[in-house]
């Protein structure tokens, strides 16, 4: 079996811990029945991944097909890791997410993706890389009772993803533990405001929305503040027709939304002149979330 899966960006400004959408930038798993179990690591991770112990992937999967079929069985498992480790662009949930998927293929199982994702709910708590990595596009997601409620649109296929990837990561559990514990009520209620806007504006494209959408009241600016050099990021980024700019999940990554694949260029020009020692990417996005193929 081949499986692949999507590099995905959450909350998207004040969508906190419940929206998130797909890039088209992803990771290949290869599976294959073997006589011995054996690891290939290519790509990012790829000198920490290799041991049975320390590959998450490996965790979940075996514990998934043992629950599925009463073995573990033995594989040679080849990964290609694209997707950048601790950036805010889900790596941890693209794992998640695949080693699901994989179980469920390698014994046999149907792909239901509503039953993986709410699998995955049970290492990750939060749906809002999950959802986008198990369905693609663009999703609302919370959770109840071990249940993902998700409601997923496609992406506009003429947009593009501008993603600016830092030399350096924002560690998330120090981005979370710098989160206000209180916040105004006025505040909160524009965040509520504004995360309601964006997803009917991306639901009916009405993409001159965005900018006001996006704006936050409660993690972002914490956060960037980790990292000073990404206001600057967002400054150019709007200045320079970004839709929409927003810090990717907890960072250190950003992502801004391009009209078109001229648009994204304009966009990623700007900031690689004034940023040069960060990588930046243009992606597509994705529709299709993890996938299988034999």
């Amino acid at each position: 079996m081949i499986i692949t899966v999507p590099a995905t960006s959450a909350n998207l400004g004040p969508g906190f811990d419940c929206l998130g959408l797909a890039f088209d930038y992803r990771n290949t798993i290869e599976i294959v029945p073997s006589s011995f179990f054996s690891v290939s690591v290519k790509g990012e991770g790829a000198r920490f991944l290799k041991t049975r112990g320390g590959n998450i992937f490996l965790n979940i999967f075996n514990e998934v097909h043992e629950k599925l079929t009463g073995d573990r069985g033995v594989y040679r498992f080849r990964f290609e890791n694209r997707i950048p480790i601790s950036r805010g662009l889900g790596s941890s949930s693209a794992v998640i997410v695949s080693a699901i998927t994989a179980a469920y293929a390698m014994a046999g199982q149907p792909i239901d993706k509503g039953a993986i994702l709410d699998r995955a709910l049970i290492y990750e708590s939060h749906p809002d890389n999950i959802a986008p990595a198990t369905h693609g596009g663009f999703n609302v997601a919370v959770a109840k009772n071990g249940h993902v409620n998700c409601i997923t649109t496609p992406m506009d296929t003429q947009l593009r993803a501008v993603v600016v990837i830092p030399d350096k990561p924002i560690s998330t559990r120090a981005s979370r533990n710098a989160l206000p514990r209180k916040l105004p009520l006025a505040e909160a209620a524009q965040n509520v405001g504004r995360a309601s806007l964006m997803v009917a504006a991306m639901m009916n494209r009405q993409y001159d929305l965005l900018r006001v959408a996006s704006e936050d009241r409660y993690h972002q600016h914490v956060r960037m503040k980790l990292l000073p050099a990404l206001f600057g990021v967002q400054k150019t980024a709007l200045e320079n027709g970004a839709l929409m700019s927003t810090l990717s999940g907890s960072g250190s990554s950003f992502f801004s939304l391009a009209q078109d694949p001229q648009s994204a260029e304009t966009i990623a020009s700007a900031i690689k002149r004034r940023f040069g020692r960060f990588r930046v990417e243009i992606f597509e996005f994705d529709n299709d979330g993890v996938a299988v193929s034999e």
